[in-house]
């Protein structure tokens, strides 16, 4: 198929590499030269304006928007729709408030142009095992996509989630129980390390994901982070949130969810920001790392 895709940061340059593989046309916008550079080296085509992006599709196109939530993806969004014509669709693959969704879809509806959020997981290791897609949105249009959606993810790793802002709902709830995962591995591998047994925490990790009943992607990411520094003595616990996990225990609020263990969580993350300048406990360096482990998110170095 034909796309046209907007923004080509850690996860959008990876996605756009891997439609490549499949044999799907891309043409490719972003505001860094460089990565126009580097996307053409696969064989998607890039170019310097969204304008000259929607004249190179052939109509009903299609764009899919990976840039940052919130103001970026609005403007980018906001200046496709005076780009493109109607039965064209933008296909919103960011951590989108699923309220935006419900909005901006009604706005776009009005112009006669379809609107796809799809919520993605998958981080920086998507390229190679694929990404976790949650499409909401017109049912019929997803079909016609539905190409695109099999290529980036793994086996049975799409579906269709419902209406507009399905999608994105359904990451944000994933993202919530992430938060409360990650904690827990967190504050576990804070006891283990304070023990007074000299344990390998790299080898319990690499251990518990060999038929546990607490096996998982985040423990065998918490094992490689151990393994290469098994103090976690080079970075802080400085831990950073992306929003969804906010919005998680905001709707859980409207909703009368009891959510302790989520909403905990992500207090200890705000907790973990009070001062920058401490190291921060063991199970918040854990955090920060795991983050970066799945994510390619930054950590705050300890360079003392």
């Amino acid at each position: 198929m034909e796309i046209g895709f907007v923004g080509l940061g850690k996860m959008g340059m990876n996605m756009v590499e891997r439609l490549r593989r499949d044999g799907h046309k891309i043409v490719a916008f972003d505001l860094d030269a460089a990565r126009l550079g580097e996307v053409k080296t696969f064989g998607a085509e890039g170019v310097s304006t969204l304008k000259e992006l929607v004249a190179k599709l052939t109509p009903p196109r299609a764009v899919w928007v990976m840039v940052p939530a919130g103001e970026p993806t609005e403007s980018t969004i906001q200046q496709l729709a005076g780009l493109m014509q109607r039965d064209d669709t933008i296909i919103d693959g960011g951590n989108t408030n699923f309220h935006d969704d419900v909005r901006r879809a009604k706005e776009l509806q009005a112009r006669g142009i379809h609107h796809v959020d799809a919520g993605t997981s998958g981080g920086i290791w998507g390229l190679k095992v694929g990404y976790c897609l949650m499409v909401g949105g017109e049912e019929p249009v997803f079909k016609r996509y539905e190409p695109i959606f099999k290529t980036l993810a793994p086996p049975e790793g799409y579906a269709y989630m419902g209406g507009n802002g399905a999608g994105h709902y359904v990451k944000m709830i994933h993202n919530g129980i992430e938060y409360g995962l990650m904690q827990a591995y967190a504050e576990g591998f804070e006891c283990l390390f304070k023990s007074d047994y000299k344990l390998d925490l790299a080898r319990i990790a690499k251990l518990w994901g060999q038929g546990s009943v607490v096996r998982s992607w985040l423990l065998e990411l918490a094992a490689d982070a151990l393994s290469k520094d098994p103090g976690l003595e080079r970075i802080k616990g400085w831990v950073a949130d992306s929003g969804e996990g906010r919005w998680t225990v905001l709707d859980a609020i409207d909703k009368d969810v009891a959510m302790p263990v989520i909403a905990l969580s992500l207090f200890t993350r705000f907790r973990s920001r009070v001062d920058k300048g401490a190291d921060g406990s063991f199970a918040e360096r854990l955090l920060a790392a795991l983050r970066n482990e799945f994510g390619g998110h930054a950590v705050v170095e300890n360079r003392e």
